[in-house]
């Protein structure tokens, strides 16, 4: 039996909107998505998102297991409508699984399974990364015009946040790295002015013996630094 919407599309896509991506991750808004779209599309059953990342495909949210086993089955498969697309990202609607002639090995399995229509809406995250929302249904010609509507606004919608999440995911992460760079750097010219101090040489010789100390000991040279300034500034007993 489908699932019963419980959101007006308004809602859902107002409550994408408002994800707040400070206060969650790439997983978090993914699967935002999945229950909203479920909760939302006419007809949906159950809710996947697919990502293809470097050729590697992968499912990060799903509302049920059949979403994820329909999913997996054509990662395994290396084929289907859900991969299709992505890799166009383009919309690709099954009707009814029994009819269905471009994937018969995977409609099969979908059948056997229990789900008897499906619709996937690809995603164009960003430049290396593409995805699909997948919304399976337990019963054939589960999508009318209003479904299909409502689903393409509703991606459009997802497209936004999931880009918006993995630019902010990016540049959080830059800044971690910078952060880390900085306080590197910051601890190695503690350490070059503690060996200036203590053999009377210039900052190239301090740096020199530093980077030699990394190379003898097979360890990063912040590490060392962070070794040379904790003994240095250790109060002796």
């Amino acid at each position: 039996m489908a699932h019963a919407q419980d959101m007006k599309s308004a809602d859902a896509f107002a409550e994408l909107g408002r994800i707040k991506l400070s206060e969650t991750d790439l997983n978090g808004v993914f699967t935002k998505i999945a229950d909203l779209a479920k909760r939302t599309i006419p007809g949906a059953s159950e809710v996947s998102v697919t990502l293809v990342e470097n050729q590697d495909a992968y499912t990060p949210a799903f509302t049920g297991e059949l979403a994820l086993a329909l999913d997996e089955a054509q990662y395994k498969l290396g084929h289907g409508p859900c991969l299709a697309a992505a890799a166009s990202t383009s919309t690709q609607h099954i009707a009814d699984m029994t009819s269905e002639s471009r994937w018969p090995d995977w409609t099969a399995r979908a059948s056997e399974a229990g789900a008897h229509s499906s619709l996937s809406i690809g995603l164009p995250v960003q430049e290396a990364v593409t995805g699909a929302l997948n919304i399976y249904a337990t019963e054939a010609d589960a999508f009318g015009e209003d479904a299909l509507a409502v689903a393409h606004t509703f991606a459009s919608y997802a497209e936004v946040a999931m880009a918006n999440a993995y630019l902010y995911n990016a540049q959080t992460t830059l800044a971690q790295h910078m952060e880390i760079a900085m306080r590197s750097r910051a601890v190695i010219e503690q350490a070059k002015g503690i060996i200036m101090g203590d053999r009377r040489c210039s900052a190239d010789e301090a740096f020199a013996i530093l980077t030699k100390l990394s190379q003898d000991t097979n360890r990063k040279l912040r590490d060392v630094a962070v070794a040379l300034v904790g003994r240095a500034t250790t109060p002796k007993p």
